[in-house]
């Protein structure tokens, strides 16, 4: 059992790191060829969100880092 949650668990973070490199070079072609797939209109919209939700959508950033951390 222990081996299952190990091996989801390096799967998951295997995910997670590929997901964030996908996020950074569309983030970089975004700035060069003018936003082609949108992410950088994502990220600016997903700050304001987090704007809006005022001190709470600050506590899930800070939760959000914390699980990112890990």
């Amino acid at each position: 059992m222990k081996n299952a949650f190990k091996k989801i668990n390096d799967t998951l973070g295997q995910l997670t790191g590929l997901l964030t490199q996908v996020v950074v070079a569309g983030t970089i072609i975004g700035i060069l060829y003018d936003d082609v797939f949108g992410v950088i209109a994502g990220i600016g919209s997903a700050v304001a969100m987090i704007g809006d939700g005022g001190v709470a959508g600050l506590v899930a950033v800070m939760i959000v880092a914390g699980w990112m951390k890990k």
